[in-house]
């Protein structure tokens, strides 16, 4: 098996150390989690570790021990005698805790705290309204109780079609506490995509809204309800949300407000660790989407980890991300309940009234952790947004950034006009995990453009074409040993084979994530961008992130998608494709401007081989840019067969691809 074990000479090469933006003090690093959970470690195992570094490779080196730290650290409720012994050299039919009998929404409920809310709530437009922990209790035993009567048991599937609001939180923790099994889609996610996603596990009760609200504006969704119930022959019960105040959408089913009127007492049902907790789905782009379902030990584990020490979130704090239901972040999100602390949701646009609405709801709130992408932190820094002078940011004790690599101009701004002093927690994970691999470490500086560390449990190395670890050069973002989150499977797919096509089709028994990754002689990391969108030019590898992040410097670009065309002959055509803000036209300067900052920031074969401007870049719902569908139409292919318009923010926006493509003939 190839590893980063068997490589007598890793490759080395020096790098510049960028600078030093945050550090923290003395008193943040011995009052973090982490500190805690090192200090734990030294009085109970008699494991000492100098540092962070120590630690993680320790995490990754005796997994076994590692896992049962956490096992017994977070003091996990379980209802039998678990075994701890797993094989760390298998994956992915690595099995966890065999024996165990747990639940991850009973944890969530011995967290409670009944002077503190569970939920702070905005709806776009409208007041702040506050959940208490006794207040979710009563609506989640109430929940519970409706999908009892309705026969839901351990296995059964429940989905929703619901924005970010509370109910979305109380219908997963009442269909978790039964061992039922939760999924969800945003409903602006069209009938077909939502069919796509919900029709392969076959659920037996929907929860749904009428509509939502976006940009100011009421969008009605009841005919895609009802397309949606005439595709999914599996329902037995519907609870309707009226969340546009329509009295009834769907004849037959129970209004949510009767649903959560029922007195009951909430209980949990304990299942085996490697039981399914919920299916996420990836984006679909190019075909039927994966349906990617977790266990709830798994999940657990890896939640009560990663937001303890890695976000180090404490008790009573609030935590806030701005998420739909159809991104694996608001499954991650619901991992602050188990810290104790209390869940701040958004639903609406960041953008309406104007950008300032997620800073503004940050005084509002008083938010302590600051969830975004890094779209919309270099949006405000574009829009010469200063949150610091404009608003009272003095309860946020640290921002993360994830959904794509951030740029270092955007490190720079959250220092220069957020917060001098703030925690900046640059994180990339994915709905593979439902969590990060690396991200924040609260116990080392940032420095500007990087992300701080390697998550614990997780064995992520760099590997060259050859398959050898590597550091400071950029290869293929590898995991070489299981995390009790990895799916455990797709659901209906029969032996494994997408499975292992998706993550194991390079490196036996190793997963490949499909991310350029740059480790640096410091441990810091830099994501490149995917490795499936790599721009080929003429053999060198160019990461779409570095094109992206220069562009991103220059006022006149509102956003940018760029594909190299690999043609006949040998040939290659590299186009850079530019939406324009509002007031700028590209003219021969601004080509000239941009090539300039490319050839400046990296090198002359990062210049574009043309320059094109366009009305809109293709989007999938979940916010990833279509590279590769653009790359198959540009190439002649047709769009219907390049993407999956259900799944995709702007469908329309292809249409002028199409066209430039058939205008230029690439495929001739």
């Amino acid at each position: 098996m190839l590893s980063e074990l068997n490589n007598p000479n890793p490759i080395q090469s020096m790098t510049s150390t960028p600078k030093k933006l945050w550090e923290p003090s003395e008193a943040f690093k011995s009052d973090s989690n982490l500190q805690h959970y090192i200090d734990w470690l030294a009085a109970n195992k008699e494991l000492c570790f100098e540092n962070y570094d120590q630690l993680w490779d320790w995490s990754i080196t005796d997994t076994r021990a590692f896992w049962k730290s956490i096992y017994e650290y977070f003091e996990i409720i379980d209802h039998s005698k678990p075994e701890y012994e797993h094989d760390d050299s298998v994956m992915p039919e690595t099995s966890w805790f065999q024996g165990s009998k747990i639940n991850y929404a009973e944890h969530v409920f011995r967290m409670a705290r009944s002077e503190n809310n569970a939920i702070v709530f905005k709806q776009e437009g409208n007041e702040v309204t506050r959940i208490s922990w006794k207040e979710l209790e009563h609506q989640v035993a109430a929940v519970r109780n409706y999908l009892q009567v309705h026969g839901v048991q351990k296995g059964d599937r429940v989905v929703a079609y619901i924005p970010n609001i509370p109910e979305a939180v109380i219908g997963f923790l009442a269909a978790c506490s039964l061992g039922a099994v939760w999924s969800s889609c945003s409903p602006d996610f069209g009938a077909s995509s939502v069919v796509d996603r919900f029709k392969q596990i076959e659920p037996k009760v929907l929860i749904t809204v009428d509509g939502y609200h976006y940009q100011g504006k009421a969008h009605d969704r009841v005919e895609t309800v009802h397309q949606i119930l005439s595709e999914l022959p599996s329902l037995q019960a519907v609870i309707q949300i009226p969340y546009l105040n329509k009295l009834s959408f769907i004849d037959y089913a129970e209004h949510w407000s009767k649903v959560v009127s029922i007195e009951a007492i909430l209980e949990f049902d304990p299942v085996d660790f490697s039981h399914p907790i919920w299916v996420l789905y990836s984006s679909g782009t190019t075909g039927q989407p994966k349906a990617i379902t977790h266990s709830q030990g798994g999940v657990l584990l890896e939640h009560l980890k990663y937001i303890t020490f890695h976000n180090d979130v404490k008790p009573g704090e609030k935590y806030f991300w701005f998420t739909t239901t159809g991104w694996m972040m608001w499954n991650y999100v619901q991992s602050t309940l188990l810290a104790g602390a209390t869940i701040v949701l958004y639903d609406g646009s960041p953008g309406y009234p104007d950008l300032n609405t997620l800073w503004k709801l940050s005084e509002e709130v008083g938010i302590h952790h600051f969830g975004t992408s890094a779209p919309f932190i270099v949006a405000s820094m574009n829009k010469g947004l200063s949150p610091r002078k404009a608003f009272d940011l003095s309860a946020l004790r640290s921002i993360s950034s994830t959904g794509s690599p951030l740029p270092p101009e955007g490190f720079e701004w959250i220092y220069q006009q957020v917060k001098s002093d703030v925690w900046l927690c640059s994180m990339s994970g994915g709905t593979d995990v439902c969590s990060a691999f690396v991200g924040g470490c609260p116990t080392e500086p940032v420095y500007e453009g990087e992300i701080q560390r390697r998550a614990l449990g997780c064995a992520m190395f760099s590997y060259d074409d050859h398959g050898y670890a590597q550091i400071n050069e950029v290869g293929e973002m590898v995991v070489t040993k299981p995390m009790p989150s990895m799916p455990i499977y797709f659901w209906g797919d029969h032996n494994n084979e997408r499975y292992h096509d998706s993550y194991f089709d390079v490196y036996p028994d190793i997963w490949r994530h499909g991310d350029w990754l740059l480790i640096t002689d410091r441990n810091t990391l830099v994501i490149k961008g995917r490795s499936d969108a790599t721009l080929n030019r003429h053999g060198i590898r160019i990461g779409t992130a570095e094109i992206y992040q220069s562009v991103d410097k220059l006022e006149a670009i509102k956003d940018s998608l760029i594909v190299n065309l690999e043609l006949v002959g040998g040939r290659h055509f590299m186009p850079l494709f530019v939406m324009m803000n509002e007031g700028f036209e590209l003219n021969e300067e601004l080509k000239m401007q941009i090539s300039e900052q490319l050839s400046e920031d990296f090198s002359r074969r990062h210049v574009p081989d043309a320059i094109v401007e366009v009305p809109d870049i293709p989007y999938t719902i979940s916010g990833k840019k279509m590279e590769a569908p653009v790359k198959k139409i540009l190439l002649g292919k047709n769009k219907y067969n390049s993407a999956n318009l259900g799944a995709m923010r702007n469908p329309n926006s292809l249409d002028f691809y199409v066209d430039y493509g058939l205008s230029q003939r690439f495929d001739s």
